[in-house]
């Protein structure tokens, strides 16, 4: 399917708006991923998404530039999404293939956590639960370092952790291999100018923070990860 961004152009494609002005599609949606696309890229280009429902064709799947295709799998506590995984291509390998104002400045999987998290935060206070919107709002996001290799990226990792001071973090690994970054012109170009993101959806976050869920969810890429709704 191809998602047409311009009706989310001034949404994401400006690079000053602030993450409590946006409002991330349903993690379920094939919007989803697209707009993690337009946002980490900067660019307002079209692209294919495509949702796996099984781990092992997402895992094998690599986005490419033209057409711009992209894919995605949602993973599942019961019938809840609690993780939206993304490739998406990064903003040098469009800038590359279309031109240098296809794309702008590389932004990196922590920051679309932060949108969430500043969504969960806005719905929590709209529902009049304060408490839950202070706690969410303290969550630690963390910087984690982007990986350069998909074995590490489809590792097993905690989506969220408690520290010993009892702060919550939210972990956000993800890939990262620029285009342009002369330590990758060895690979494959299939390897090359990709961004892959694991990210934790609003409906976690506020499921966190209301203390419905405790932290320490631990998430697997394996075969028989949960992609579906049970």
């Amino acid at each position: 399917m191809i998602i047409n961004l311009l009706a989310l152009l001034l949404f994401f494609s400006a690079s000053n708006v602030a993450a409590s002005t946006v409002t991330l599609p349903e993690p379920t949606s094939q919007a989803f991923c697209s707009a993690v696309q337009a946002i980490l890229a900067d660019t307002t280009l079209s692209s294919s998404n495509v949702i796996f429902d099984d781990m092992p064709e997402y895992r094998h799947s690599k986005p490419v530039p033209r057409p711009l295709s992209i894919y995605q799998v949602v993973s599942y506590h019961q019938r809840q999404p609690i993780m939206v995984s993304c490739k998406v291509k990064t903003a040098d390998h469009l800038r590359a293939e279309y031109g240098e104002k296809a794309a702008g400045q590389q932004k990196y999987c922590p920051h679309i956590t932060r949108l969430a998290q500043a969504q969960a935060v806005a719905e929590l206070s709209q529902a009049g639960l304060t408490e839950a919107a202070v706690r969410a709002k303290a969550f630690v996001i963390e910087d984690n370092e982007p990986f350069v290799t998909g074995r590490s990226y489809l590792a097993s990792f905690p989506l969220s952790y408690q520290d010993d001071s009892g702060r919550v973090h939210i972990n956000t690994p993800g890939l990262q291999t620029d285009w342009e970054n002369l330590l990758f012109w060895p690979l494959p170009n299939s390897l090359r100018g990709q961004t892959y993101c694991h990210i934790a959806t609003v409906s976690y976050l506020k499921s966190l923070a209301t203390q419905v869920m405790t932290p320490g969810m631990m998430m697997t890429t394996a075969d028989d990860a949960p992609t579906r709704a049970k």
